[in-house]
Formats: C-alpha cells, structure tokens, sequence
C-alpha cells in the first residue's frame, strides 16, 4: 500500500498566520503540524508517500521532509494547481500510485492512541473497499457524520447534519483498494466547485463496501485546522509528552522503532538536533534502548 499526504489549500480558515507560512508547517507544540499525519502513515507501515501540495508551497515540504531516506522512507511530491477537493488530490497522485492500494491522510488531522499502530495495520492490509475511521464527539453537527446500524456498518454520510443520525464523525484518514482512483476521477464538482471526497466514499457506501473503524474510548483525533483546535492539539501534545516524558507523532522515533533506520543512523538525527530538547530526546532514547 501507498499513501498521499494532502497537504494543500490555501490555509484561510488560519488567516493571518497562514499567509505567509503553509498551514501545514505550522507548529504542533515541538514539531510541525505535517509529522502528525506522516507519523500515522508510517504506523500503517507505509514507506512510499506522495506529498500533495500547492505550487508556493512545495519547496518548503522538500525543505523540511526531503527524500524520507533520512527516516527509512520514499517521499515524492506533487502540486494541486488549485484548491479544488481531496478527491481531486487523490486523483492527482494517481501517476505515482499506479493501480496499488492507497492510504490517505489529511495534513491537518492528529491521531494518537494504544494500540494505534495494530488498527492501522490491520486497514492497510485491505484487499477490497475502503475503510474509514470515525470518532466520537460531542458536537456532530460541525462535521461529516456517518450513521452506523447495530453491528457498526454504515448506513449513511452526512456532511455537517443539522440533525445528526448519530455523533460519529468521519476524520481525514481513509484506505481504498484499487478502484479508488477510477472512483474518485468520476467525482462532479460540488457546490463550492470542489471535488468532495465525501463523494468517493458514498461511492464505496452505494457499492456495499464500505468499512468504518471505530475510534472509541483511549483514543484521540483532533483536526487542527482552525486557531482554537491548533491550540487544543498544541495543548494535548504538551500535556502528554510533558507528563510521560515520550514524544507523540516524533516521525525519526517511529522509524526507528519500526526497524526502518538503525542506532547509528538516529544519533546522527539527534546529533544533528542537539541544541533543541527535541535532538536530546532523540539521543536520550537511542542510549536508553
């Protein structure tokens, strides 16, 4: 399986702080807000990644991610000439994706849990359909909703429900198999001239293969696309890592405790880093095993 990092949009919903800076290289308390959704590719045990940006924005993602072969990784790019829907972005990825199955993460979404990795492992393996994570909230009525029957199947998507058929929201997280880019090539134009990948999914949904993993008690997601929820993922990041003292979404930490870089290679990282608690951490990690 491949995945697709989208990280485009021009970032108004964070105006004034976007409009000199990509959304999605914003700080998340001690990293870039892009290693919360790079991360949990990488804990899919995802190694080939397309990065979908805009075209200002490219040389940035390149400046700060490079090749990946630093973290044991292959991270290629590619640019959204408009801000046109994340199933425009996934189409535009379909060069590099070239009939594989794919995994796609919004750049703004966190998602941090016990046992995170095994869930999702286990939707990277699919072989047919597609797979969707949902989480509870209080407040359904801002986002996409899905509606699940007894056994957890879904019933029906809605998208910011003035009468939610329930309080399970669909994040920026999704695993297809290999139809997904014929699915979402077909995809019209919304209301707002977007091509919503709401649509690829009720696609999946009219087909009957649509999966939805529940993301429930012991988990977090958080969408840090607005100043508040910047701050509360800021926040939660602090209070997690200040209190355990373990690093969330520490991208050259996950390589290496997946086997993808060794000892040496992520004391060079730390090394490289050591002026920052961040490079210490690194270094304080590989001594400690």
């Amino acid at each position: 399986m491949k995945g697709i990092l989208v990280a485009g949009g021009s970032g108004t919903r964070l105006h004034p702080l976007t409009l000199a800076v990509t959304k999605h290289l914003l700080p998340v308390y001690d990293k870039p807000m892009i290693y919360y959704p790079l991360s949990t590719l990488m804990l899919a045990g995802i190694r080939e990644i397309l990065v979908v940006s805009t075209p200002q924005d490219r040389a940035q993602y390149e400046a700060v991610l490079g090749d990946g072969s630093q973290w044991g990784l292959s991270l290629s790019y590619a640019v959204q000439a408009r801000p046109e829907g994340v199933a425009q972005a996934l189409h535009a990825g379909e060069p590099f994706v070239r009939g594989d199955t794919v995994a796609v993460a919004l750049g703004d979404n966190l998602f941090y849990g016990n046992g995170l990795s095994s869930v999702l492992q286990r939707s990277a393996r699919l072989e047919e359909g597609a797979v969707i994570f949902a989480y509870e909230v209080k407040d359904p009525r801002r986002y996409g909703v899905v509606e699940l029957d007894r056994e957890g199947r879904a019933l029906s998507i809605e998208e910011k429900p003035e009468h939610p058929r329930s309080s399970w929201a669909v994040t920026g997280l999704y695993f297809y198999d290999r139809d997904v880019m014929r699915i979402a090539g077909a995809v019209a134009p919304s209301a707002r001239g977007e091509r919503e990948i709401r649509d690829v999914n009720e696609a999946y949904l009219a087909q009957g293969r649509l999966s939805v993993e529940k993301l429930g008690r012991g988990y977090t997601w958080m969408d840090a696309g607005t100043h508040a929820s910047l701050l509360e993922a800021a926040d939660f990041v602090r209070a997690i890592e200040d209190r355990q003292g373990l690093k969330i979404a520490c991208v050259e930490e996950v390589a290496w405790r997946m086997g993808l870089i060794d000892d040496a290679q992520l004391r060079r990282l730390g090394e490289a880093l050591v002026a920052s608690s961040y490079g210490q951490y690194l270094l304080r990690i590989v001594e400690g095993g």
